[in-house]
């Protein structure tokens, strides 16, 4: 047993820590000021405020490594098969054309996150108390860069719907104000700004994109038309629709909003390894998107961009520790959850780093709107817009014989044909109702080939050959 006088010393001795740390707190150059709550951890507004002084933490594990995938400047890997067999977990004898849906998640970064999980309980007060919070800033530099934006507008969420929630609820609505939405918008979007205007007494207006899309002017003069009306508060505008995965004109859209004073949030969702971001050049007020989707990061992994001037305005809808330290403070913890998926985001765009960003887009792209084509010489049917409208996602108008099969083109149509793909021929891709018409929508990434639209094409020509009677 130690004499109590050491023990004495000892005391006195944190004591004198802690004030020189208290002190050192006003140091804008300090990496070990306390930030909130109780956590041991370095301030996570001077960390995102650092540049050339950034000493990024180090990882306790080896990560996987992508080096062998390049050489000498060309990408030895092999899109199609060999890639959905090398990077994903995916089943191989289903035909899944709906990476849209909730992604597909990079198997070595999978892995990562399960890393991250056993670290974390290997000691969790020193993982969660003293280490998570730069390990998380890390993460958020990386991401922006990665988005063309400061980290410090930048927030880590778990998902975009956790993104657009604190945006609407912290958003400054009076009765009769008005919220611009798109008939093409997200749906559980559409259910929350419902919600939002209930309560606070703002109008939901709901301006409708007729299909097929003619061009990108046709959406740019309905939202010119709209903002003439002169009592908009609030533009949400999908970057790539779910429903109808247009690329929408997203620079031309929030210049227009600009120039009539109203605030634009951009819902990427889709957009995030899909389209090539720079959204400090873009200048939304607000952007949400999803990592799990295009970019391939284990779910649970997001981001929200607020724009600076507006930051102090904008609170989660989960209020923590983390208030009234900083945006990103505020936003960085939102209770004890598992943060994996966000710290395995290093080994995703490490990943993109190795294989090139541009190359993959490129063949998702490429190969997306190339399949659109075998459909619509296979069907005799047509796009739901021109090809520069489309990236990964494309809209294919299924066959006069498929749409005869109903008396009514509605939800439970698409559901019927989606489900007859899924079960009798193991094909996963979503039909969409839209305006009278049935569609396909369909995915690419780089574990797709032109064997998949193929299989697809034909599936649906022995469906249309059925002597069924479709109608519920």
């Amino acid at each position: 047993m130690l004499p109590v006088l050491g023990c004495r010393t000892t005391v006195r001795q944190m004591i004198m820590q802690k004030q020189d740390l208290v002190k050192s707190s006003t140091n804008s150059d300090s990496q070990t000021k306390r930030d909130f709550g109780s956590f041991h951890a370095s301030n996570v507004q001077e960390l995102l405020s650092l540049s050339e002084d950034y000493v990024p933490p180090s990882c306790p594990f080896i990560t996987p490594s992508f080096e062998d995938y390049i050489s000498t400047g060309e990408k030895s890997v092999t899109f199609g098969k060999n890639a959905k067999k090398e990077f994903f977990l995916l089943e191989e004898s289903c035909c899944f054309l709906n990476h849209g849906a909730f992604g597909g998640v990079l198997k070595q970064a999978l892995q990562t996150a399960q890393k991250w999980q056993e670290h974390a309980e290997r000691q969790p007060l020193r993982f969660y108390d003293r280490q998570l919070l730069p390990l998380l800033v890390h993460v958020a530099r990386r991401l922006a860069a990665f988005v063309g934006c400061d980290p410090k507008d930048l927030v880590l969420i778990n998902n975009a719907t956790f993104g657009i929630n604190s945006v609407l609820a912290s958003f400054p609505l009076k009765c009769a104000d008005v919220i611009l939405t798109f008939n093409i918008t997200y749906g559980a979007t559409k259910k929350l700004v419902h919600h939002i205007c209930t309560k606070t007494g703002a109008i939901n207006r709901e301006a409708i994109i007729q299909f097929p899309v003619t061009g990108k002017q046709q959406i740019l003069e309905l939202l010119e038309r709209e903002l003439d009306r002169g009592d908009i508060k609030l533009v949400i505008v999908d970057h790539i629709p779910s429903n109808a995965p247009v690329i929408m004109p997203i620079a031309d859209m929030i210049q227009a909003c600009q120039r009539a004073n109203v605030r634009v949030f951009v819902d990427g969702a889709h957009a995030l390894g899909a389209l090539s971001l720079n959204i400090a050049a873009l200048d939304p007020d607000y952007y949400v998107s999803n990592a799990h989707k295009w970019l391939c990061c284990p779910k649970g992994a997001a981001f929200l961009y607020v724009k600076r001037g507006l930051q102090h305005q904008v609170r989660p809808v989960v209020v923590s520790h983390g208030l009234g330290s900083g945006f990103n403070s505020e936003f960085i913890w939102s209770g004890l959850h598992d943060y994996s998926p966000m710290l395995s985001l290093h080994t995703v765009l490490d990943f993109w780093s190795a294989l090139g960003p541009d190359h993959i887009r490129g063949y998702m792209t490429k190969t997306a709107i190339d399949g659109g084509h075998i459909l619509t010489e296979a069907w005799q049917t047509r796009l739901a817009a021109p090809d520069d409208m489309f990236g990964s996602m494309v809209l294919v108008e299924l066959p006069t014989s498929i749409q005869s099969m109903f008396s009514t083109i509605d939800y439970d149509a698409a559901e019927m044909v989606q489900n007859i793909l899924y079960k009798d021929f193991d094909i996963e891709v979503p039909v969409k109702s839209l305006q009278g018409q049935l569609y396909v929508r369909i995915s690419a990434h780089i574990y797709n080939e032109k064997s998949d639209y193929d299989k697809l094409a034909y599936a649906i020509k022995l469906i249309s050959q059925r002597d069924t009677d479709m109608n519920p």
